[in-house]
């Protein structure tokens, strides 16, 4: 079933607080704003999964949050839930995009390069302590209320950027042969899965047996080639579904791929729970 947004999110309820004091931090967030629809920030969002998982679209390539995962989203990128289990739970360091332009947080900038592609990196259990060590630092100076709490917030934050900024290069100097097949097999995903639904043509391409190919992409990100065909092609449909209204359940089936509109409807009540025509109904 489709999430109603709500004015209770932790987010929405401090736009205001996020203005005024340019750096808040967020507790008990257990889901985007914007339940299922797409959501875009124009403020900076570091998000700290502490507990359960969720599936993510990021610009409508895949991603996920997790415990001992950092997610660094940089302002006006797309994120939309595609999955979530019921006990997720994260913290959010939100930071007003004026504040981006203070000279002591230049290294925001010097890591786009590495977190616009690619937001989540996933953390080792001393990495994710010093962390949320850090976050706890930021806690403890808006409970004192002290008068330079702004310039200690700001001190603090480049502190966390730059151990997030260290983690992630030795991250990436980690990159295998595995990884490399992993990161073909999404930009192919993108390009033809509305044609082909099959792990084998996918394997084909990266020269593997389907088997061994979905191996890889398990060992990799969590999840089996197989998995993340469903989740492109379901995000596609729901998001044709939610928008375009001019079209039919059939239109949107062929446009993915299906032969029949019984096919697609079978599909995706399968993995929904509802069928197209249902879920066009919900708000």
């Amino acid at each position: 079933m489709k999430e109603r947004q709500t004015t209770s999110h932790p987010l929405l309820n401090n736009l205001q607080k996020i203005k005024d004091e340019g750096i808040v931090v967020l507790d008990d967030i257990r889901g985007l704003p914007t339940g299922d629809k797409p959501f875009v920030s124009s403020d900076y969002v570091i998000c700290i999964g502490h507990k359960g998982h969720i599936q993510l679209l990021y610009d409508n390539q895949p991603d996920y949050s997790e415990k001992q995962t950092v997610g660094v989203i940089f302002p006006n990128h797309s994120v939309c839930k595609v999955s979530k289990t019921d006990d997720y739970l994260a913290t959010l360091i939100v930071v007003d995009a004026s504040v981006l332009n203070d000279p002591m947080l230049q290294i925001i900038n010097q890591m786009r390069y590495r977190y616009e592609p690619n937001p989540c990196v996933k953390l080792d259990r001393h990495e994710y302590r010093m962390i949320t060590d850090v976050v706890e630092g930021m806690r403890e100076i808006k409970r004192l209320e002290l008068p330079e709490s702004r310039m200690l917030m700001t001190r603090l934050l480049e502190f966390l950027l730059r151990l997030l900024s260290q983690y992630r290069k030795s991250k990436l100097n980690e990159t295998s042969a595995n990884k490399r097949v992993s990161m073909q097999f999404h930009s192919d995903l993108a390009q033809h899965f509305r044609k082909h639904h099959d792990v084998g043509f996918y394997a084909e391409r990266a020269c593997l047996t389907p088997k061994y190919f979905s191996a890889v992409v398990k060992q990799e990100t969590g999840h089996n080639a197989t998995y993340w065909i469903r989740v492109k092609i379901i995000a596609e449909a729901k998001m044709l579904l939610h928008i375009r209204h001019d079209l039919s359940v059939q239109a949107i089936a062929d446009m993915l791929g299906f032969g029949e509109q019984s096919t697609f409807s079978r599909y995706f009540k399968h993995e929904t729970g509802v069928s197209p025509t249902e879920f066009k109904t919900l708000d």
